[in-house]
């Protein structure tokens, strides 16, 4: 049987040139796949995480599913930006400013699309911050060791806190050792899990840069829009930023792909979230997959 061929694009997301931010691969599906089809295909393009689009016909929405090497994710920052630059382009060229909605399986996020002499940005919003309560004195030296850090690396009179906007994060302030920060421990995933967060999100709150990895410490994010809008969140909280602010937030250095997330933050007692990056375009392509992955088949 012959295999199925399936397009695909490559965006970098919060990259002001190509070669540069977190690179995306896209997918436009005229039908479903199966999960593992779409989890193995992820796994072929060793990307930090691919998202599958799929349209609503004659709609500005799209179903969407985010695949990591290693899982589905309900939600994810970069993936959302890469991809409605890239329906701009695709289905709405004509327009100077697109409105898409990207549908997964956690919430509908809206998404708009500017091109500005030839430069797209996308900014999604990511809806309400959600604030755990503050880790206990007692769990913040365990935190602490596991991230390869001392307690004078912390930004003083600032907690770890759990903040989601979809995707719950520890939220770790320092002010010092970003570089020498990594994932030291084998269980950092329940770690986690025993404070209600996903994922970790060291923020140099002074220079307002941040570093995210896998949990096994493997693989470090390059640029994590769905930490952005909590970190965002975070400080404006804690008045280190101002509702309505433009909130710069740079990560990716440690790997020689700089990157550049804007956040703002709206509301006093609740706080809303946008985040916005800038989407480069950087090749297109084919991926020939077995048949056995079009829908239906074992």
């Amino acid at each position: 049987m012959e295999p199925i061929t399936l397009p695909f694009s490559l965006v970098d997301v919060f990259a002001r040139e190509p070669l540069s931010g977190n690179g995306l691969s896209v997918f436009l599906l005229d039908n479903d796949l199966p999960t593992l089809a779409m989890q193995r295909i992820t796994q072929e393009m060793r990307q930090f995480e691919t998202i599958f689009l799929r349209r609503m016909e004659g709609t500005a929405r799209f179903h969407a599913r985010i695949f990591t090497m290693e899982e589905e994710l309900p939600f994810a920052g970069h993936p959302v930006i890469g991809a409605a630059a890239l329906l701009h382009v695709e289905f709405f060229s004509a327009e100077p400013v697109a409105h898409i909605e990207l549908v997964t399986a956690l919430k509908s996020i809206p998404v708009t699309s500017r091109r500005e002499g030839g430069i797209y940005s996308a900014q999604m919003d990511q809806g309400v911050a959600v604030f755990g309560t503050p880790i206990p004195r007692a769990g913040i030296d365990a935190f602490l060791k596991a991230l390869n850090l001392v307690s004078s690396d912390l930004a003083p009179d600032l907690p770890l806190q759990v903040v989601s906007t979809g995707l719950p994060y520890l939220i770790v302030p320092i002010r010092a050792n970003l570089e020498g920060a990594r994932i030291v421990v084998r269980d950092f995933e329940a770690m986690l899990a025993g404070v209600g967060a996903k994922f970790v999100y060291l923020l140099d709150v002074e220079r307002r840069e941040a570093r995210n990895w896998d949990n096994d410490g493997r693989i470090e994010d390059i640029a994590t829009g769905s930490a952005a809008g909590p970190a965002a969140a975070y400080l404006v909280r804690h008045n280190l930023a101002r509702p309505g602010e433009n909130i710069l937030l740079s990560q990716g250095r440690f790997l020689n792909r700089p990157s550049e997330i804007h956040a703002m933050v709206r509301g006093s007692s609740e706080l809303s979230v946008t985040v916005r990056g800038e989407v480069c375009f950087v090749g297109k392509g084919t991926l020939k997959v077995p048949a056995s992955s079009s829908p239906g088949k074992t």
